[in-house]
């Protein structure tokens, strides 16, 4: 499984219209609205890095109101869930 985050800019006046868009994209599971240098943060999940190359400059970039992007490649997941379930192992209370 390869997970992504794709920074992405995007027209003023189009980011909602763009996010709901990009939810429509298999391999998109969440799309933030961001405050900063990036207008929306994209997270994807997919089997394959060659379907995240496909889903970047096959599909996003073609997207009309995205003027460009940045993609970050996840190379381990944390999650406070994980973190609890490792500090209970062995923990009776």
């Amino acid at each position: 499984m390869v997970t992504a985050i794709v920074l992405a800019n995007v027209e003023r006046g189009v980011i909602n219209e763009t996010a709901q868009e990009l939810l429509t994209i298999p391999g998109v599971s969440e799309v933030y609205s961001i405050a900063g240098e990036w207008d929306l943060a994209i997270m994807v999940r997919v089997r394959e890095a060659e379907q995240l190359a496909d889903l970047v400059a096959s599909r996003m970039l073609k997207l009309e109101g995205i003027d460009r992007t940045t993609t970050l490649i996840a190379f381990r997941a944390y999650s406070n869930y994980d973190l609890d379930r490792m500090f209970s192992i062995g923990f009776n209370e």
